[in-house]
């Protein structure tokens, strides 16, 4: 371990890379979790996340750069990383024919855990930890998609592990087996874990992540905490009873916003609506707008704040399929890359035109 290792750091990759052949699935990637994170990996399915999380992990070796976890390279100190690492990589296989508990048990004798007392206390603590305690002598063939995820993560909470790596997690899943895996994300955070999340469903991991990065085609294109991604994406939604008013209000909010109202981005027409107005600004200040249009003798006849998304976040990142028909993951297959590489300390940095 380096001299030079920071304990809040968990992942740190430099300049990751890896080609099978011709094809680079990964480019030059900068990544870096901190201790205490729900981070989110997200990309549309082929954008490299799965090959990222299997170098991470030390399944297959990459073409170049370096993986360090707890300051430890993967290249050289795997198997003290692994003591520490819990994973899922796709769907999780167990016996059918046996209970949950049997399931764990076999499990644990497998990975070296010796049967007894303490043994059997661990594996009443994840039972409980992934709610699945009522149902541990339930032949898994009775489980459900959800149940049988949630058993898959109690399998790699066994040993405890600092860092929790899950790969799609609620691929498949209904609806409510999607709020029981963000419920059990949610649990683990509040125990201390910290939790790498592969995922392309992005309500999901908005609602638990608190950092996430985004791959395009094996780049990097955004990396930094969700909360101050989405404020520069908030807008507020403005409608005027006639068009001759939308117009005066056009034309007094973009002269507002080079003068007095600099928190204002942009004003712009709602195409197709002649009287509906988006303006690129803060939630927070939809009454500001509201009473400056009031002092010049225009009422609003509807103004609705709306709070920034990913998905609204990802539309915004390649503006020139928006118009194509596609929208979240699907517009991420063109457009330009924005990259965001990482400083030391906190994990952003200026970004660059790749």
């Amino acid at each position: 371990m380096s001299s030079l290792y920071d304990r809040d750091v968990i992942i740190r990759t430099d300049r990751l890379t890896k080609a099978f052949g011709k094809l680079v699935a990964v480019n030059d990637l900068h990544l870096q979790v901190m201790r205490g994170d729900v981070f989110g990996f997200l990309g549309p399915n082929g954008s490299g996340k799965t090959t990222t999380i299997r170098m991470l992990l030390g399944l297959i070796r990459p073409t170049a750069g370096r993986a360090i976890l707890f300051g430890m390279d993967t290249a050289l100190q795997l198997s003290d990383i692994l003591q520490r690492v819990g994973a899922i990589i796709e769907t999780p296989v167990f016996y059918p024919y046996l209970s949950a508990l049997d399931n764990l048990r076999v499990t644990a004798a497998a990975s070296g855990m010796m049967s007894g007392k303490s043994n059997d206390r661990r594996l009443a603590e994840v039972l409980d930890i992934v709610d699945l305690s009522a149902y541990q002598k339930l032949p898994l063939r009775k489980y459900s998609l959800g149940m049988k995820q949630r058993l898959g993560i109690a399998a790699a909470l066994l040993h405890d592990p600092e860092l929790v790596l899950l790969d799609e997690p609620t691929n498949g899943l209904d609806p409510a087996g999607m709020v029981e895996i963000r419920r059990l994300i949610q649990r683990l955070a509040a125990l201390g874990k910290t939790i790498f999340l592969s995922s392309h469903i992005l309500n999901e991991v908005q609602q638990v992540c608190n950092r996430v990065a985004i791959l395009r085609k094996g780049n990097l294109i955004m990396q930094g905490n969700v909360n101050e991604l989405l404020q520069g994406n908030e807008e507020i939604e403005l409608r005027l009873d006639t068009a001759e008013e939308c117009q005066q209000a056009l034309q007094l909010l973009e002269k507002a916003r080079q003068e007095d109202l600099n928190w204002i981005s942009s004003v712009q027409q709602v195409p197709e609506k002649d009287t509906m107005l988006i303006l690129k600004a803060p939630a927070s200040h939809s009454s500001s707008i509201n009473a400056y249009l009031a002092r010049h003798q225009l009422f609003a006849a509807e103004l609705q704040p709306r709070i920034g998304s990913l998905e609204d976040l990802y539309l915004e990142l390649t503006t020139p399929t928006a118009g194509t028909g596609h929208t979240g993951m699907e517009a991420l297959a063109s457009g330009p890359i924005k990259r965001v590489v990482p400083s030391k300390k906190s994990g952003e940095g200026k970004k660059e035109e790749v």
